[in-house]
């Protein structure tokens, strides 16, 4: 579950210059030209020369594996967010969603970002054509400019592409092309795609759901993840469907419009709702 709060993580070091790396360099081949003749060199001299094999390493390692700085920002439960990366891509989020991201990218370098949660993206495209990738856990999402709609939640990761094109990349090296209009979710170990409803994968933005015989139990896995509110189904209850578009900016609201189906009776009982047959 995303925290609450934004944050930057990471450490910054401080850079070597070029300056720095040559002047190292040069320390070091006039000390190994002295090693030639070891009876001319005192023991002082081996260790300045080996002193300046650590700072040329040291300073190459640190040039090329700095640890990246990355910002990340989430909304809380019952909020959608809009927001807009370094590149200009345009990110809607979706309630109790977090994304992290490299605070700068490289010019002409690969954009990454990690998603847990849903989001839509509306990828800008660069003049080099670098790679954008939204990274899942369950798989990988390689673009260069396009839109589409992403979810990675702990029970179900899926993607619907709405323009252009995508590359999915699962981590066993699967790969899989989509076109627009084509959906594809991880499920057992595996990518497949599937035909869906579009309107009903990205109704949220609007703040409404689209449910289409929806199990029940599905209603309220989605209601915990946007509200973050306990919701319990009595054992023995018959498990219904759901058919209709209700509206989802507030939990009081939906709870109302599904009991005026006549299908279900909604209890508040302390912090937990019960739903129970009418």
């Amino acid at each position: 579950m995303p925290d609450k709060k934004d944050g930057i993580a990471g450490l910054k070091e401080r850079p070597i210059s070029e300056e720095q790396i040559t002047a190292a360099t040069n320390r070091l081949l006039a000390a190994l030209d002295r090693l030639k003749k070891p009876s001319q060199i005192p023991t002082i001299g081996k260790w300045i020369a080996a002193a300046c094999v650590l700072a040329l390493v040291a300073g190459v390692y640190s040039q090329y594996h700095r640890p990246v700085l990355k910002g990340s920002w989430s909304t809380p439960y019952g909020e959608i967010r809009k927001a807009k990366l370094p590149d200009g891509t345009t990110i809607i989020a979706n309630a109790n969603t977090r994304l992290t991201y490299p605070v700068e990218w490289q010019e002409g370098g690969d954009r990454e970002v990690w998603l847990e949660g849903e989001a839509f993206f509306h990828v800008q495209k660069t003049p080099s054509k670098s790679r954008f990738i939204v990274h899942m856990g369950r798989f990988d999402i390689v673009v260069t400019g396009t839109q589409f709609n992403a979810v990675n939640r702990i029970d179900r990761a899926s993607i619907l592409l709405q323009e252009g094109s995508v590359i999915l990349k699962s981590p066993d090296l699967e790969e899989m092309a989509l076109r627009p209009g084509d959906f594809a979710e991880f499920l057992n170990g595996r990518l497949t795609k599937r035909s869906v409803k579009a309107d009903s994968c990205v109704a949220w933005k609007d703040r409404r759901l689209f449910l289409d015989n929806t199990p029940l139990s599905q209603l309220i896995q989605i209601i915990k993840e946007q509200y973050g509110t306990e919701v319990h189904r009595p054992e023995g209850s018959t498990e219904k469907t759901v058919s209709g578009i209700l509206p989802n900016d507030n939990l009081d609201v939906l709870l109302r419009a599904l009991e005026l189906t006549g299908d279900f009776k909604i209890i508040h009982e302390n912090d937990k709702i019960i739903i129970k047959d009418p």
